[in-house]
């Protein structure tokens, strides 16, 4: 079964910044989606960013100027450039693909950033 498999999380000082990526252990096929999330210790996970098929990117208001979403289709990978980083941005970090059949999720990675 193919996996999403994420790296690149860590704990960083404010104002550092962390690349994270994501990459399907296989082919993955009619991806429409590809998205980033996170999750918060004591609230709900939240979209972050997402690749739509054809180049539209979009940013939650919070990560907007900071965050860029970027993907390589032919690899089935995504990947999230974070700068400026804040300790409200502290969380796992989850992958998802979309696709017009299933939904695929990463295991989550751990930010952590430390004021």
């Amino acid at each position: 079964q193919v996996q999403l498999v994420e790296s690149g999380g860590g704990l960083v000082q404010a104002g550092g910044s962390l690349r994270l990526s994501c990459v399907a252990s296989g082919n993955i096929f009619s991806i429409t989606v590809m998205g980033w999330y996170r999750q918060a210790p004591g609230k709900q996970r939240e979209w972050v960013a997402s690749s739509i098929d054809g180049g539209i990117t979009n940013y939650a208001d919070s990560v907007k100027g900071r965050f860029t979403i970027s993907r390589d289709k032919f690899e089935n990978a995504v990947y999230l450039q974070m700068n400026d980083l804040k300790p409200e941005d502290t969380a796992v970090y989850y992958c998802r693909f979309r696709t017009t059949g299933p939904d695929y999720w990463g295991q989550g990675t751990q930010v952590t950033v430390s004021s």
